[in-house]
């Protein structure tokens, strides 16, 4: 969007608008989210279409919460919902809530009433469902459709007072019981509801259906552009059947009018709230901010950064068409921004040790690196590798016997002997160190001169390392796709159960360089050769008990 030459189609819209004649001023957007769960990465990717839109045509987006039902816990969730907006790069000029309007739906639904566009009807549920029929079959009209206006005006002020019980009647627009599509079969409006609400407490007993208040909410809000997913496609001739009705109201009015874009699905993943939350009661996840599901607040655990989102959605671009996005494009962008802003340490999690054969006993070297001098990491005769960084193999390119490897920012190695278990496991390996081949990259407390190196003592590869002195103790969580199957049917929870990775998530005990002590919250490191990690909220500072998240690998192939 920051090209005015790549367009999307919701743009072109817009500018087709501004060239016919609609003033700049009066374009308007809006994030409606309902408050009942926590967002995920589809949200995210609505959340930057109507922001972003405010943002390039520099004018304001609403955050409106949808709280039209109180039998759902709304509270819980606003505060987390406006974290993650935040979070993301936006704000918004104006807060509002669907019940804000409880008035002027409740006039607005008086004024149907009166022009002969809505009733009451006292069947049940059950029956209004039943006489709906099917898009091939004509509706069976109610036998309360003709009531009188009067009749009408009177009963609804009843439902408003609290007079009938829950289920008794419900109001219904007038509309088509013949019409192919579903919604436009006299569709339901208010229904009695004698809960307290959150925000208007028990002022109400009657509350509007979605259908009702949200195309309401973006006209009295003058929304220009009501843009949503296209599982709303069919709704939208109701939405506009209800903007025209009520426009008639005041004709100066802004007609909002709604477009629909695809929905976000990617590859080895589930975004249903309902399948997420039968995750974490059947105890496969961990919570809402599992950092193997892409809800927001768990990619934001997980340690994704807030502009790999973004510029992840900016990637995918808007269409009309759903489509499956490819997993590994989303760590990518991850990955891409994680290479500039991490901090690079060593860290083993599979520790051999290895043994300075020619190094001072009691001799602890302080290597200070030129690029984070904050960063200082200890030396001494013990020290940690990764296990499998050495081997007996011919064609072995690291660390075997009589071969140079340079330890990272310290000194060239020579593997001299090692020595084996029972199991035929090795457990330690001597080597000889070369006084004179301290890495660029560092600098020593021991003020070691080094010398020019000789084309003999140039090394091929490079293994990281922790002195076995001075180091830190840490966690780190390794994760994988939470699924096997790349597209889950989302209906069938016998699949979902059957397809879950039971590795998706392993833990492992580490060693990592003192450095570490000094991580933070959201804090990104690179663990060299390993992956990119940041610490999770699990973790007890004070106790010196650090949990490392891995976000994404260091490279991964496509799959």
């Amino acid at each position: 969007m920051n090209n005015k030459n790549k367009l999307n189609f919701i743009q072109e819209i817009i500018e087709n608008d501004l060239k016919l004649g609609f003033k700049k001023k009066k374009l308007k957007f809006r994030f409606p989210p309902e408050p009942n769960g926590y967002l995920h990465i589809g949200h995210a990717k609505s959340i930057f279409l109507n922001f972003n839109l405010g943002k390039y045509y520099n004018v304001p987006v609403n955050l409106r919460f949808d709280d039209t039902d109180p039998n759902k816990n709304y509270k819980k969730f606003i505060k987390p919902i406006k974290e993650d907006i935040k979070w993301l790069g936006f704000n918004w000029k104006k807060e509002c809530y669907s019940s804000d309007y409880f008035e002027k739906l409740y006039d607005f639904a008086i004024y149907l009433i009166k022009i002969g566009k809505a009733y009451v009807d006292d069947q049940s549920q059950k029956i209004i469902n039943e006489q709906r029929k099917t898009p091939f079959i004509k509706g069976i009209k109610s036998i309360y459709r003709n009531r009188k206006i009067e009749e009408n005006l009177f009963l609804f002020n009843e439902m408003k007072k609290g007079t009938f019980k829950e289920g008794y009647c419900v109001l219904r627009a007038k509309i088509d019981m013949n019409s192919p599509n579903m919604h436009l079969r006299d569709p339901i409006m208010y229904r009695i509801i004698k809960k307290s609400h959150f925000k208007t407490k028990n002022k109400w007993n009657i509350y509007p259906t979605y259908d009702w208040s949200h195309g309401q909410c973006d006209y009295i809000e003058k929304i220009s552009h009501s843009i949503c997913s296209n599982e709303f496609e069919n709704h939208k001739p109701l939405y506009n059947w209800y903007i025209k009705e009520i426009n008639n109201i005041n004709k100066k009015k802004i007609i909002p009018k709604q477009y629909e874009f695809s929905r976000l699905n990617l590859t080895n993943t589930i975004l249903s709230k309902r399948i997420l939350n039968f995750l974490i009661e059947k105890k496969i996840i961990k919570g809402w901010d599992d950092p193997r599901i892409l809800t927001i607040i768990g990619m934001r655990r997980r340690g994704y950064p807030s502009e790999s989102i973004i510029d992840f959605c900016k990637l995918i671009g808007l269409n009309k068409r759903n489509n499956i996005i490819p997993f590994y494009l989303l760590e990518n962008i991850v990955r891409k921004y994680l290479n500039k802003i991490s901090i690079k340490v060593m860290v083993v999690i599979n520790p051999l040790k290895l043994v300075i054969i020619n190094y001072n006993y009691d001799k602890t070297e302080l290597l200070y690196i030129k690029k984070n001098k904050n960063r200082i990491i200890p030396f001494c005769k013990y020290i940690y590798i990764e296990k499998k960084d050495f081997s007996l193999k011919k064609n072995f390119f690291r660390l075997k016997i009589g071969k140079k490897v340079r330890l990272k920012n310290a000194y060239i190695i020579k593997a001299i002997s090692y020595k084996k278990n029972k199991k035929g496991n090795f457990t330690k390996v001597y080597c000889k160190y070369y006084p004179d081949t301290l890495s660029d990259n560092s600098f020593s407390n021991l003020n070691i001169v080094k010398k020019k190196l000789n084309k003999k003592n140039k090394v091929k590869s490079t293994i990281h390392w922790v002195s076995t002195k001075e180091y830190l103790p840490i966690k780190i969580r390794i994760f994988k796709k939470l699924f096997n199957k790349n597209i889950l049917d989302i209906n069938n929870k016998e699949e979902i159960l059957k397809n879950i990775n039971k590795n998706s998530l392993k833990i492992y005990s580490a060693y990592a360089e003192p450095f570490l002590k000094k991580a933070k919250f959201m804090y990104r490191f690179q663990f060299k050769r390993i992956g990119y990690f940041c610490l999770d909220k699990d973790s007890k500072i004070k106790e010196k008990k650090f949990i490392f998240n891995k976000i994404v690998s260091l490279k991964e192939k496509q799959k």
